[in-house]
């Protein structure tokens, strides 16, 4: 049997929940052109970003360690990838559009600029007084305006539910303006689901890297509630934490954080008699969430990795370092904008300066911010 794009989206259309995103009831892309014989208006999305070149950098960018802090701790890239995985199982336990959610999932941090956060923060710093700068809304320039790969348009022509799920994740640390995308409406399913999803993969991935690190040990984590309880149910006795308890004790956390968020969200679709998009984005809250009990468990895994992980002097010293040299290339560049590349120095005829300048920075990987770095300062290395 042969699955075209007019029988896939026959498929959504029978398997799908009717509160789902169906890709031919899409409201189409900004630019017209013609849709892929093979592939749903959703799929060619997900395609598109993880064929762009800001997807790649995602392999050099921090996710929390710097990269030569080891080979095996999670990066930008790999975090993304969890995250759609993750997105697609909970699409998938509430019929809601999987290829929607992973195409979001997939886009969500390309405008992460070198560093991570502490990255961000200098940028933001820099940028005051000329726009500041987010990393969600810089992931959506990047789709609408960055990447160049067509004649006829600039960015990636998403589709319209695409780009709306981009502007809208939201999560505790990361809001953008969605004053184009009918912003008294919530979040689709999908896009809901994606920002949980993310949650979810930062709080199991960066609790098992930061006891990778020996940043904090089995017995820190014995304050946590739902780590007691999983400590039971994985049947550790207090024998040697070795790595494969480890990687045990976070599939358990991490199956636990799916299926309580697909059974409350069921419960929560059917008791309201959510039957279609329009009610999702339409709701007084958002729909896609965990039950108090687990919210308040998982409320407590957060504060303790703020404190023991995020604050710990070891994090915090590669942060200002990354802060330092994230403003000082900033400064530099627009103390003399000609040390930009020629391509980028055309951009300053059509935006501001500070805006090219904060583009390029954000682009930049690790690697090669610190390798730009050295040889703007270090006056032994050529340029």
């Amino acid at each position: 049997m042969i699955f075209l794009r007019d029988k896939l989206e026959q498929v959504e259309k029978n398997r799908l929940a009717p509160y789902a995103l169906k890709s031919i009831e899409s409201r189409g892309r900004e630019h017209l052109e013609s849709e892929s014989k093979t592939r749903t208006a959703f799929q060619r999305d997900r395609d598109r970003i993880i064929h762009t070149t800001a997807f790649r950098r995602l392999e050099y960018k921090t996710q929390v360690f710097v990269f030569y802090e080891g080979d095996h701790y999670r990066t930008r890239l790999t975090h993304t990838l969890e995250v759609a995985q993750l997105g697609r199982s909970l699409a998938r336990g509430l019929g809601a559009n999987e290829d929607l959610t992973e195409a979001i999932c997939l886009a969500h941090d390309l405008g992460h600029p070198p560093f991570g956060h502490a990255g961000e923060h200098a940028l933001n710093d820099m940028m005051q007084g000329h726009g500041g700068f987010n990393h969600n809304t810089q992931s959506y320039r990047i789709v609408t305006q960055l990447e160049h790969r067509y004649r006829d348009y600039r960015g990636l022509n998403l589709t319209y539910e695409t780009r709306e799920g981009m502007i809208k994740h939201e999560t505790e640390y990361d809001k953008s303006d969605a004053s184009e995308f009918e912003p008294e409406k919530r979040a689709s399913l999908e896009a809901q689901i994606a920002n949980l999803a993310d949650e979810m993969a930062y709080n199991a991935h960066d609790l098992e890297d930061g006891l990778r690190a020996n940043l904090f040990t089995a017995q820190d984590l014995e304050a946590l509630e739902i780590w007691r309880e999983f400590k039971e149910g994985i049947g550790w006795n207090g024998r040697s934490f070795d790595e494969l308890v480890r990687r045990e004790a976070v599939r358990e956390l991490i199956g636990e954080f799916v299926t309580d968020v697909v059974l409350t969200t069921s419960q929560t679709l059917e008791e309201n008699n959510v039957d279609s998009p329009e009610k999702v984005q339409l709701f007084d809250r958002n729909i896609v969430g965990y039950s108090p009990e687990m919210y308040r468990k998982v409320r407590e895994l957060k504060d303790f990795l703020y404190q023991n992980m995020y604050r710990q002097h070891r994090l915090v010293r590669m942060q200002v370092k990354a802060e330092r040299f994230v403003s000082q290339l900033f400064q530099a560049y627009l103390a003399e904008p000609m040390m930009l590349p020629e391509k980028t120095q055309k951009r300053i005829d059509v935006l501001p300066t500070e805006r090219v300048i904060c583009d390029y920075i954000a682009g930049m990987t690790d690697r090669f911010a610190l390798e730009e770095w050295e040889k703007l300062f270090d006056p032994y290395r050529k340029a």
